[in-house]
C-alpha cells in the first residue's frame, strides 16, 4: 500500500508537468533554433502545419502560418487529438507549476508533527483522498483561466505537502532498523509513479485529450484511499489481523528507540542540531534540483529537443525508472552493511549520501555543454536521476537513525525547505526561459543544477551523522537514582560517570 500510495503521490502532482504541454498554445512569437545555426530553413513544421519565418534576430525567428501548406505529410498520425488550448506564455506556465508548492510548503512540518500525534494512517490517507478529488476538478477550473488552476495547485500542495513527513512515524513504528533503508526505497515508488505516469499521460494526451489525464489519475487515487482506511494501521499492536509472532519480531527489534507516546517536542535541541542541519539542507539542495527536473524536463524535450507528445512521455519517464530500481538496490546494499557491521550507520550515510547528490551534479554540468544533442540529453538525465535514487540509502532515512520519536518533524523540516526550493526552481526556468527556448538559456539552468547539487553532497559529507541523538526521547533524559545507582539509556555513549556529573 505504500509503494502504490506514493505512486499515486507523484501521479497526482507530475500529471500537470506532461499535460500542460498540451494545455498551453504553442509560442508563435518565437522560434527555437540551435545557438550555432547562422541560418534558418523557409519553413517550421509543428503538428502539420507549415509556417514561414519572416524574420531572424539573435537567435529567434518570427512565424507565421502559410496558408498554401497546411500540412505536412510526414507528421506522425494522432500525434495528439484537438482539445482546448488556452494562450498561457512562459512565467503563466510556470506559476502554474510552481504554485503546487505554495500549499506544499504551508503543511510540511504540521504533517509531520500531526502524524506524530494522530497517526499516519488518518493524514496520509486523507490527505490522499482530497487530493484526487481536486485533481478531477482540475480540467473545470482551467476554464476559469490559469488563476483558477493555480489555486487549485496550491490546494493540492497543501494536501499532499503532509504525506512524506507523516510516513516517517509510521516507519518508526512499523520498521525494524535494519530493513529501513528498504522500506524507505519504498517512498521512491514515487519515482515510479512518474515513470508510469508519464507515457501513459502521453498516450491519454494524443488520443483522448489532456483532460483524460486528471480524470484517470483523480479516479485510481480515490479508489487506492478508501482501501487504505480498510487495510492500513498506525502500529502492530493496533493491527488485528497480525501474528503475535510477527507483532512481537517488529517491537522487540524496534525496542525503545521509537515509541507511540506524544512526547514534547525537544525543538530547542533540533534546531541547534548540526545533524539535522546537515539533512535539511542537503535536501534542499537535492530537491531543488529534482523538481526542476521533474517539472521542466517535458517541456526541455519538446521546446529544445523537438520530441512529440508520445516520445516526450516515454523517455521522459525512463529517468524515474531507473531512480527506483536503483534506490531498491543501493538500500539493500545499505541493510546489508548496516546487519553485518561492516561500517557504521554514519560512513554508509555519507558515502551513499556522496554518491547519489554528487554525481548529478556533475552530470548537469555535461549537460549545460553537450546537452543539445538528443541521445546525450537523454542519456545524462535518466543516468543522473538514477544514480539520484541511492539517496534512500543516505540522508533521506537519516532522520530515522539520529531521533526516529521526531522523524516526522524533522522530515518536515527538510521538506519545508525543499519545497521552497521547488518553488523558485520554476521561477528561476520561467525567468531564464521566458521568450527564450533557446538551448543558451537552459544551458544556464543546467549550470546552476549542477553547483546547488554539489553544495549539498558537500554539507552532508561534513556535517552528517549516524549516531542517535541524545534527545530523542526526552522521557529518560530524567536520570533516575536508587541506592546510589544511575540508570542511563544509552551506556555506549559516555566513558566515566558519578553521581555529581550527570549530563
Amino acid at each position: 500500500m505504500v509503494i502504490l500510495g506514493f505512486m499515486l503521490n507523484y501521479m497526482l502532482r507530475v500529471n500537470m508537468t506532461i499535460a500542460i504541454v498540451s494545455m498551453v498554445i504553442p509560442s508563435n512569437d518565437t522560434w527555437r533554433l540551435n545557438d550555432s545555426s547562422k541560418s534558418a530553413t523557409t519553413e517550421y513544421f509543428d503538428r502539420g502545419i507549415a509556417v514561414n519565418v519572416t524574420s531572424l534576430d539573435n537567435g529567434t525567428a518570427t512565424i507565421a502560418p502559410n496558408p498554401a501548406t497546411a500540412s505536412f505529410p510526414y507528421a506522425p498520425a494522432h500525434e495528439e487529438t484537438n482539445r482546448t488550448r488556452y494562450p498561457w506564455n512562459e512565467y503563466q506556465v510556470n506559476l502554474v507549476l510552481g504554485s503546487f508548492f505554495w500549499g506544499y510548503i504551508c503543511t510540511e512540518l504540521p504533517g509531520g508533527r500531526l502524524a506524530e500525534v494522530v497517526g499516519p494512517k488518518r493524514v496520509f490517507g486523507y490527505s490522499m483522498m482530497v487530493s484526487s478529488a481536486i485533481t478531477l476538478l482540475t480540467p473545470l477550473s482551467a476554464t476559469y483561466g490559469y488563476i483558477a488552476v493555480v489555486a487549485l495547485r496550491a490546494m493540492l500542495g497543501f494536501m499532499l505537502g503532509a504525506t512524506w513527513p507523516a510516513m516517517q512515524p509510521m516507519t518508526a513504528r512499523w520498521i525494524p532498523p535494519t530493513e529501513r533503508s528498504k522500506f524507505v526505497s519504498n517512498m521512491m515508488a514515487s519515482s515510479l509513479g512518474a515513470a508510469i505516469t508519464m507515457p501513459i499521460c502521453g498516450f491519454l494526451i494524443a488520443y483522448l485529450g489532456w483532460e483524460s489525464v486528471f480524470y484517470v489519475t483523480g479516479a485510481i487515487g480515490l479508489v487506492w484511499s478508501v482501501a487504505w482506511f480498510f487495510l492500513i494501521f498506525d502500529s502492530p499492536r493496533q493491527h488485528p489481523r497480525i501474528t503475535i509472532e510477527e507483532r512481537q519480531y517488529i517491537e522487540d527489534s524496534i525496542g525503545s528507540t521509537s515509541t507511540t507516546k506524544r512526547l514534547p517536542v525537544p525543538w530547542k535541541s533540533i534546531f541547534l542540531s548540526t545533524p539535522v542541519w546537515a539533512i535539511v539542507l542537503t535536501h534542499s539542495c537535492n530537491v531543488f534540483g529534482y523538481f526542476t527536473v521533474v517539472n521542466q524536463l517535458p517541456t526541455y524535450m519538446k521546446y529544445i529537443l523537438n520530441f512529440n507528445i508520445k516520445e516526450n512521455g516515454l523517455l521522459s519517464s525512463l529517468p524515474y525508472l531507473g531512480k527506483y530500481i536503483f534506490a531498491v538496490t543501493t538500500s539493500s546494499v545499505a541493510d546489508y552493511l548496516f546487519k553485518t557491521k561492516k561500517l557504521s550507520v554514519t560512513a554508509i550515510r555519507k558515502i551513499f549520501t556522496s554518491f547519489a547528490v554528487l554525481s548529478p551534479g556533475l552530470l548537469m554540468i555535461v549537460q549545460a555543454n553537450y546537452g543539445y544533442d538528443r541521445i546525450t540529453s537523454v542519456s545524462i538525465f535518466t543516468i543522473a536521476l538514477t544514480i539520484n535514487g541511492a539517496v534512500t540509502a543516505g540522508y533521506l532515512g537519516n532522520s530515522l537513525d539520529i531521533a526516529p520519536n521526531f522523524s516526522g518533524t524533522i522530515f518536515g523540516m527538510m521538506n519545508t525547505l525543499g519545497s521552497l526550493g521547488g518553488f523558485l526552481s520554476s521561477y528561476m526556468v520561467g525567468s531564464l526561459t521566458y521568450k527564450n527556448q533557446t538551448y543558451s538559456g537552459w544551458s544556464i539552468v543546467f549550470w546552476i543544477l549542477g553547483w546547488i547539487y554539489c553544495l549539498g553532497a558537500l554539507t552532508f559529507t561534513i556535517f552528517g551523522s549516524g549516531q542517535l541523538q541524545p534527545w530523542n526521547n526526552p522521557e529518560k533524559k530524567q536520570v533516575r537514582r536508587q541506592s546510589n545507582v544511575i540508570t542511563i539509556d544509552h551506556p555506549q555513549e559516555f566513558v566515566s560517570l558519578d553521581e555529581k556529573t550527570v549530563p
